[in-house]
């Protein structure tokens, strides 16, 4: 008898139960968004930058900070004109690497051993072009895209944008060049483990304030 009223029990206690579970797997499943940290925009306002000892010019928001290039990567600048676009707020920076077109430069040439020997060249305009791809492109391994466009700005300089897809180390990378005298690289770096949507938004506020960098940007006298 008191087997016949446990059962019993466990019949009355398991009933609702079921019904209770059979219910909840009758209704719509709703995923949980995954949440990221709430990320304060400042306002739009530009200042100039126009060193007298350089040779371009450009404009750049108020909430960045213009830093000379000491170290690039743990190896020295090519030469004085390499600066950072710093953006303390949002732990990014934009890297500006500068090279004069049939100037002399340092580079590194890998050894049959492995080690990297320096080697004084000529920075010959087809072979920068070609560096700009190739850096761009050893994201393939964590980019699910890369995609180039072609700019002409207002102040009639020339070229390439590169977007890159995916949890990349930088998610947008251009150079401009005149073809004849000038070429500068920029690339967007972020203090931070790359997750592309976390960095959204962030991206896509810096995205108008590169644009306005790249059409204010002006050539000075050829150096």
């Amino acid at each position: 008898m008191q087997i016949l009223f446990m059962s019993a029990v466990n019949r009355f206690f398991r009933l609702p139960l079921f019904c209770l579970i059979m219910l909840a797997c009758n209704s719509p499943y709703v995923s949980k968004k995954r949440g990221y940290f709430n990320i304060s925009l400042p306002q739009r306002s530009y200042q100039k930058f126009d060193s007298p000892d350089f040779p371009y010019s450009f404009e750049y928001p108020l909430h960045a900070a213009i830093v000379k290039d000491s170290t690039y990567f743990d190896s020295s600048p090519e030469n004085p004109y390499w600066i950072n676009v710093d953006f303390p707020q949002f732990h990014g920076r934009i890297f500006l690497s500068y090279k004069q077109i049939g100037g002399k430069a340092l580079y590194k040439v890998k050894q049959p051993d492995g080690s990297y020997k320096d080697s004084l060249g000529i920075n010959v305009f087809d072979r920068m072009v070609n560096d700009a791809f190739t850096l761009t492109n050893k994201n393939n391994v964590v980019s699910n895209s890369i995609n180039d466009s072609l700019m002409h700005t207002p102040n009639g300089i020339s070229g390439v944008f590169f977007r890159v897809g995916g949890n990349a180390a930088t998610a947008k990378q251009f150079f401009l060049t005149d073809s004849t005298h000038n070429f500068i690289r920029g690339a967007l770096y972020f203090d931070v483990t790359p997750n592309a949507d976390s960095l959204k938004p962030v991206q896509d506020f810096l995205q108008a304030d590169m644009d306005h960098m790249i059409n204010s940007f002006r050539w000075k006298t050829a150096r």
